[in-house]
């Protein structure tokens, strides 16, 4: 049987290919340590684990949910948002639940793009927002970000192109890969750049409170809501990744045409999942201190590691990544991190994974023990 011509414009993702043959290293006894995938390895608080115990015996956890979700989880939300961001949302009519906000990113781009449309896509930027454009049949057009102008977009270079057929605008501040922030003139910037461009602006921010001080959300700036959708998820913010927990929050315009998609891709998210969901939305601020209490330690420790490589790095970059420059003189990113794996045991994820401006960058993950990254420095002794 012939597969989809849509499959013909996309790969296997990268983790999903390089993850197999990691695995097949450590069956052969290689002891190697992953420091490439984002997948927090801490548990979620008690709390929230006691929730989603608790919400298996309620009459109807197990029965299909609403597909936007229990009134309670989208008022905590709201609420989370007003908290953290201050930003007011609906929560009747401008916030919708994921599954994940990545699947955020396929829902968005069927209600908003049509084959032959075009795509805004950050280069260097999480592949996903490529793939799932090809799949719906429409041109990614990718947008540079280098570190001369700290991953920020050329707004002048990129409204003086063909922009004609341009739907959706993908950003994602704080940055991944490289942890780079937005100030909130550089939002207003964005904001302005798609209102005059008639662009969906589309801020996909799940690393909002790891290692930053000043979290940031897109529809807290002016106008924001006529023209930006903002996806967050509780993955990283809770370390509840396989618990598949996201939002989309926007105007009511925008979120309508995305249920028309989700509501036709699924019924709804476990009920007891929604209810550990609203146990950690209510975590006070201890939370987030005490986990960036580990990360910033893990991370100091990432830090002494990416020196023996003689890589340099951002010591004000947040999220749970680490994004170093190579040495002048390197061989390319993806031989480096080939051999550092098949000499050290140690696997780190190649920038160019992210687009061709993460050539001459590698990528640490924050997601390992403070013990494997000193076994990894002393492996470079």
């Amino acid at each position: 049987m012939k597969t989809a011509d849509r499959l013909e414009q996309i790969q296997e993702y990268y983790f999903s290919k390089k993850l197999r043959e990691v695995r097949g290293l450590m069956a052969d006894g290689k002891p190697i340590i992953n420091m490439g995938i984002g997948s927090p390895d801490l548990a979620p608080s008690t709390i929230v684990v006691d929730a989603i115990k608790n919400a298996v015996e309620d009459a109807g956890a197990h029965q299909y949910q609403s597909y936007q979700g229990l009134p309670e989880l989208r008022e905590s939300m709201a609420s989370f948002y007003k908290a953290n961001f201050n930003v007011t949302a609906d929560p009747l009519t401008e916030i919708l639940p994921l599954m994940g906000s990545k699947e955020g990113i396929l829902h968005i781009s069927m209600a908003f793009l049509n084959v032959g449309d075009a795509a805004l896509i950050p280069n260097p930027g999480y592949p996903t927002y490529t793939s799932v454009t090809n799949l719906v049949g429409a041109e990614p057009k990718c947008y540079d970000l280098v570190a001369d102008n700290n991953w920020f977009p050329d707004l002048e270079a990129l409204g003086k192109q063909d922009l004609s057929k341009v739907k959706i605008m993908w950003v994602c501040y704080p940055h991944m890969p490289t942890g780079a922030v937005a100030t909130k003139e550089q939002l207003q910037k964005l904001v302005a750049f798609a209102l005059k461009n008639n662009i969906l602006l589309v801020n996909d921010n799940p690393y909002s409170f790891v290692l930053n001080n000043a979290p940031t959300s897109i529809l807290s700036i002016e106008n924001a809501k006529d023209c930006a959708l903002e996806l967050n998820s509780l993955s990283k913010t809770f370390n509840m990744a396989g618990w598949r927990v996201g939002m989309v929050l926007g105007s009511a315009e925008h979120l309508n045409a995305v249920l028309k998609v989700k509501s036709n891709m699924d019924s709804g998210m476990f009920y007891g999942i929604q209810k550990g969901a609203i146990a950690a939305l209510k975590s006070s601020k201890d939370w987030f201190a005490e986990l960036n209490k580990i990360y910033a330690t893990r991370r100091d420790l990432i830090f002494q590691l990416a020196d023996k490589l003689n890589c340099t790095y951002d010591k004000n970059a947040v999220g749970m990544f680490v994004w170093a420059k190579l040495p002048a003189g390197s061989v390319s990113s993806e031989e480096f991190i080939d051999d550092v794996l098949y000499s050290k045991d140690v696997f780190i994820t190649p920038g160019t994974i992210f687009g061709s401006n993460g050539e001459g960058y590698i990528r640490f993950s924050l997601c390992v023990t403070q013990e494997k990254i000193r076994e990894a420095i002393s492996r470079f002794k």
